[in-house]
């Protein structure tokens, strides 16, 4: 009897051992990509966050301009005559400033670019309601996800992937206002994906008419 177990107990043959290597490996690999996966939706989903946070606070802070402006506007006044220190004066340098009738494109669907200084490209600070144009070269590609850096004082020391492009329409139907259509855009490398991702949303206020 002695003879007979030792010739049953036998170990493992080579092949059955690299037989369950493989398929151990096989599962540990496929768990990692299913966890990277989860991971990168998960950035991707913080990052769509925040990025819409930034676009809100953009938004917010166009309507505060807006509607500052309404409030102080005067007929008798031109753009010229607002002080440029309170937000009525900044939404009145600002829509001087606009005189496009087109938005540019985010770019190719391989990578992000920068509008060109064509589009007259701005940014607002939320903090201060205070208009930057692109020539203000504060506009740089986003190195993370789309958003404004501030110094310590709260000014704006860059904005990452992240502008608004405005087109000015003449209200034809009202003699007392018009209308600005601002395009409010972010575009960044998001986590997990080949093509970068693109937000944007476009925000119409009306304004009286200056005299001429």
């Amino acid at each position: 009897m002695l003879g007979l177990n030792k010739i049953f107990n036998k170990g493992d043959t080579l092949i059955e051992v690299l037989f369950a290597i493989s398929i151990f490996s096989l599962v540990v690999v496929g768990s990692i990509s299913i966890m990277n996966q989860g991971v990168n939706a998960s950035q991707r989903s913080l990052e769509i966050t925040l990025v819409r946070n930034e676009i809100d606070a953009q938004a917010e802070a166009l309507r505060f301009m807006n509607s500052s402006y309404v409030s102080a506007y005067n007929p008798n006044y031109t753009y010229s005559e607002y002080s440029e220190s309170t937000p009525a004066g900044q939404w009145a340098l600002m829509s001087s400033d606009i005189n496009g009738n087109a938005v540019s494109a985010y770019g190719d669907t391989s990578s992000c670019s920068l509008p060109s200084s064509s589009y007259k490209s701005f940014i607002i600070n939320p903090n201060t309601a205070k208009y930057f144009s692109y020539a203000d070269s504060k506009f740089q590609l986003a190195k993370t996800y789309s958003k404004i850096d501030y110094n310590i004082d709260g000014t704006i020391s860059s904005t990452n992937g992240l502008w608004i492009e405005a087109i000015k329409s003449s209200n034809a139907e009202d003699k007392n206002s018009d209308y600005i259509d601002f395009h409010i855009r972010a575009c960044w490398n998001a986590a997990g994906q080949k093509n970068p991702a693109t937000i944007g949303t476009i925000v119409r206020l009306y304004e009286p008419k200056p005299k001429p």
